[in-house]
């Protein structure tokens, strides 16, 4: 399937303006209305109409775009109008990290308050045997990482042959995380007949047509945005750096100036999240950490801290650029730079959400340059060149040649360069060299001239007997 065809456009932005214009349930109405959320994003906007009908969906939105309700109100819709023929688990949501687990888990605890529905988390840092009992109290919506619920699945705890609903959310970001065969192995086990909706930031994923194909029935497909689309709220920056000291001095100046509530630090290693937030705190400010080898209590103070206001820097790697959504952050800043265009993306998709302006800055140093330079390609855009006069450097980014558009030093700088030159000045260039230097030398003999001619003698072979 070819999922990157035209967007689908219901002109649903007329005929539903607000949520309270979706023929929802009249408790879930409610419920918008004392949460004061009244209108609906683009993304729900599409999305909803769709999944009410039951029929199965492939949608594309940006982080931050409301994509959560639109998949949790059609469901919650379906469990509070239908009564469960059976007492196994209806509504399945499958997400890569147990931070959007957490983040899900929380929006839907605000839709069925006050309502015979119950929804349970199933992923990892918890206790294993406390996530069993969940499953024996048979709650309708069950939101999970892949890893963690295949281990139940491997002991027969959870029961999905009656599974009306299933949900796969940041479905490009489990491919990447090297879940597609566990997604699998799970799906095969749920009810063939289910509704099935997948959402995800990329419907170019190498990997998502052939899963799409293999999960979904017919879908309808909404695009309503790409990896590629420019954040028209976020404005990006790059600052050369000379190396990790000057760096570390860039973004102590940056977190010291700026103006924002909350800011998010972006490393690629534990490691250095580790090094780099304890710096921060030594120079007095209020900086937490967050990475992979956390358990789920410390992820939770963490967490907890910022949402508070109680630290207002948070140094992460990748696992939080899917899934966090605290208000108030303004700033991102990729100390280190991402490995590629969609962790990129992700990483400052974390700002400029709901229609809120935030600044993303890079600090590169010159091993980084080609790998910045590669995700502006990537994104087919150009990142703004700053400088900070109180904290300079001597690296500007790659020189370049005079006359020449490429950096001095690149295959294609040189290239350029050489094909300016004449091939017959080059070739009579080398033939003068060649008679330079064969001046004064004495003319070998002619391979086809005797060896006695030449003044030299015979070679005679060897006796059998001495060799």
């Amino acid at each position: 399937m070819d999922y990157n065809g035209g967007n689908v456009d219901y002109h649903l932005s007329r005929s539903y303006p607000l949520l309270a214009s979706f023929p929802l349930h009249n408790r879930l109405l409610q419920t918008l209305q004392t949460l004061g959320l009244t209108r609906a994003t683009p993304i729900q906007q599409q999305a909803i109409p769709v999944a009410l009908q039951h029929r199965d969906l492939i949608a594309s939105a940006e982080t931050g775009s409301g994509k959560t309700f639109a998949f949790l109100l059609p469901t919650i819709d379906h469990l509070l109008r239908s009564d469960a023929p059976h007492a196994g688990t209806r509504a399945l949501i499958l997400v890569p990290t147990r931070e959007l687990a957490r983040q899900i888990l929380k929006q839907c605890d605000k839709l069925i308050a006050g309502t015979r529905l119950q929804a349970a988390l199933i992923s990892g840092g918890a206790s294993f045997k406390f996530q069993r009992a969940q499953f024996r109290k048979n709650p309708e919506l069950i939101i999970a990482t892949p890893g963690r619920l295949l281990e139940h699945l491997e002991q027969g705890n959870p029961d999905f042959r009656d599974l009306e609903i299933l949900i796969l959310d940041e479905a490009d970001r489990m491919l990447d995380m090297g879940f597609s065969e566990d997604v699998l192995t799970i799906t095969d086990q749920c009810n063939p007949e289910r509704q099935t909706l997948l959402f995800s930031a990329t419907l170019s994923h190498r990997g998502l047509g052939e899963m799409s194909e293999r999960l979904l029935r017919d879908p309808q497909v909404i695009t309503l945005s790409t990896v590629r689309d420019p954040h028209q709220n976020i404005t990006q920056q790059i600052i050369p750096a000379d190396d990790a000291v000057h760096k570390r001095k860039l973004l102590a100046w940056l977190l010291e100036n700026e103006s924002y509530d909350k800011a998010l630090v972006f490393t690629n290693t534990r490691l250095q999240a580790d090094t780099l937030g304890g710096e921060l705190r030594k120079q007095h400010i209020r900086a937490g950490v967050l990475h992979g080898e956390m358990d789920q209590e410390q992820r939770n103070q963490v967490m907890g801290l910022l949402r508070q206001g109680k630290i207002r820097v948070l140094v992460a790697t990748d696992v939080a650029a899917r899934g966090l959504d605290v208000k108030g952050i303004d700033l991102v800043i990729n100390f280190q730079m991402a490995r590629n265009g969609k962790e990129y993306v992700h990483r400052i998709g974390r700002t400029g959400r709901a229609g809120r302006q935030g600044l993303a800055i890079a600090l590169i140093s010159h091993q980084e340059w080609n790998r910045m330079s590669g995700i502006e390609r990537y994104l087919k855009q150009r990142f703004e060149r700053r400088t900070i006069a109180e904290v300079g450097g001597n690296y500007q980014g790659p020189k370049r040649q005079k006359g020449s558009g490429k950096a001095a030093g690149s295959k294609r700088g040189k290239a350029a360069a050489s094909s300016t030159r004449k091939p017959a000045q080059k070739t009579r260039q080398r033939l003068r060299e060649r008679e330079r230097k064969n001046i004064g030398k004495r003319r070998q003999p002619s391979a086809t001239k005797p060896a006695r001619e030449a003044g030299h003698k015979p070679l005679t072979r060897r006796p059998k007997s001495e060799e």
